[in-house]
């Protein structure tokens, strides 16, 4: 690759790619694979989710401070993405090729397992890959620049892994659909840790000692508001497409092999939605144009409510898909100007810490969204595929219309709390892309 591609925002953009292939296949599909599939009850699930979340709390804001006090020739950041690459290809695997006959006890034990290690090494691969954004890109131009073609790269790796996955575990199984994806990752996010050079800059500042590092993060009042609206906002992200494909099933009516097609409805149509979101980022601002994501992504959710077939749901995931867009394109840009805020205050630049604590909180969606379908499986009936209670249909509608308008009606409300702030001024990256 030519040094004009190094750390350019299309390298950087690269290792979004590869890890959203195989995380959006995860967070759409493991759901259903489990519950309906293999019969896991929805109850067990949400345990299982329970237990990871306690783990989380421990297991992402270590990694952010181990990050940045980490020292190489190699940087603070690359060492750990290129040690996790192969542990993350072998516990995404392990997540979709379950032994046969596993049952009850024995089923949630491997899920449970699986979906620990595979979170885990996660947690080492979006800490140290967010840690990097503000690092290589300043300005806000550049950082909007950069974030669009992130979030163009995003979705087709999105598009891949929810569109793409429901023809590949047809044709080959969840097993081998989860080892092509596992490639794929690894392919990319290799090409990404080769392409990028971390600011030496940075890496020479003494970091923060532990207590300092978590005393100084957590009493950031931005920080707290701006990540728990976001995680709110998360879980309909989370939330919408691990439920599609129980939506096609119960409320559309619609083949196993169709959803494919409603599944890219949402996201086909998000790619070219990214460039009016762009637009939209510099005419606005980071904070207007982040509360005005939340505004039109809780109106995007209502026409999946009246949708009742495929061609109303095709229609339904389009206008979804504009909000969605919203929402990955408008966050970036604002946590960037955080992070530089914080770095101006304290001495230190902490985008390890910060990504961790922002991650935890955001990760939490998936106990939000775990709860959301227990609590309203158990009010229509739904414990499993195998007993599916006599209201499917309402189920799928509330959990993916009235439960997320809801969501992003509290990230709406929190936002408003967030007030803007000036940065006075952003450091220089040395050696990396130019302001």
């Amino acid at each position: 690759m030519s040094r004009k591609f190094l750390n350019s925002p299309t390298a950087y953009a690269l290792g979004m790619f590869a890890m959203m292939v195989p995380s959006q296949a995860f967070s759409s599909f493991y759901t259903y694979f489990y519950v309906e599939k293999l019969g896991l009850a929805v109850g067990l699930a949400t345990l299982a989710r329970t237990i990871y979340l306690i783990w989380d709390a421990v297991n992402q804001p270590m990694a952010g401070y181990l990050s940045d006090r980490t020292r190489s020739r190699h940087g603070r950041r690359r060492p750990w993405i290129f040690a996790a690459i192969p542990l993350f290809m072998l516990a995404f695997v392990m997540v979709f090729a379950v032994p046969p006959h596993l049952h009850d006890s024995a089923l949630f034990t491997w899920f449970l397992i699986a979906l620990i290690l595979f979170e885990a090494v996660a947690t080492i691969l979006w800490v140290n890959y967010g840690a990097l954004f503000p690092e290589l890109f300043t300005g806000n131009s550049l950082r909007a620049k950069a974030s669009a073609v992130q979030q163009a790269y995003q979705i087709i790796a999105v598009l891949i892994g929810t569109a793409l996955t429901p023809v590949l575990y047809k044709a080959l199984g969840f097993g081998t659909m989860s080892v092509v994806y596992a490639a794929i990752f690894g392919i990319f996010m290799t090409l990404f840790v080769l392409n990028v050079r971390e600011n030496e800059t940075f890496a020479k500042e003494e970091p923060l000692p532990l207590v300092q590092a978590f005393r100084e993060t957590l009493k950031n009042k931005e920080l707290w508001l701006f990540y728990v609206a976001c995680s709110f906002a998360q879980t309909v992200n989370g939330l919408v497409s691990s439920m599609i494909p129980f939506y096609a099933k119960y409320a559309l009516g619609v083949e196993e092999g169709d959803v494919t097609l409603l599944m890219a409805s949402v996201f086909v149509s998000v790619i070219p939605l990214v460039a009016v979101w762009f637009y939209i980022v510099k005419k606005l601002g980071g904070y207007r144009s982040w509360r005005f994501s939340f505004i039109v992504y809780g109106l995007s959710v209502i026409p999946l409510w009246f949708a009742d077939n495929l061609g109303t749901g095709i229609a339904a995931g389009i206008c979804f898909g504009f909000g969605l867009a919203g929402f990955l394109v408008s966050p970036a840009l604002l946590s960037s100007e955080i992070i530089d805020r914080d770095a101006l205050r304290t001495g230190r630049r902490r985008e390890g810490m910060y990504t961790a604590v922002g991650g935890f909180l955001t990760r939490s969606s998936g106990l939000i969204s775990a709860l959301a379908f227990f609590v309203v499986g158990q009010a229509f009936g739904y414990v499993s595929g195998d007993e599916p209670g006599p209201h499917p249909a309402q189920t799928f509608r509330y959990l993916i219309c009235i439960v997320p308008l809801s969501l992003l009606v509290v990230s709406f409300v929190i936002s408003l709390f967030l007030k803007p702030q000036p940065v006075r001024s952003t450091p220089h990256v040395q050696g990396g892309i130019d302001v």
